[in-house]
């Protein structure tokens, strides 16, 4: 997904929702992040999840279709941890 499309997703309807994450994040202080240190954000948009985004610490590393085989995947197990 293009930067104009996450941007688009960032409208002030939606907010990203904490899904799962890998690992926690480390305090400021430590060192940098670990490049296994990856959490899953879902954007939802009246109720219903609108994307995933991966992050890295505060970087946005890619957008995934939840409607695709992964995303469906990643609620599936947030569903199962809750």
């Amino acid at each position: 997904m293009s930067e104009e499309a996450v941007q688009a997703a960032e409208t002030a309807e939606e907010k990203p929702v904490e899904v799962a994450a890998a690992a926690e994040m480390p305090p400021a202080e430590e060192a940098p992040v670990d490049p296994q240190d990856v959490s899953y954000q879902a954007v939802e948009k009246e109720g219903n999840v609108t994307a995933i985004w991966e992050m890295q610490g505060q970087k946005h590393l890619r957008t995934i279709d939840p409607r695709s085989a992964e995303g469906k995947q990643i609620l599936a197990l947030f569903e199962t941890a809750g």
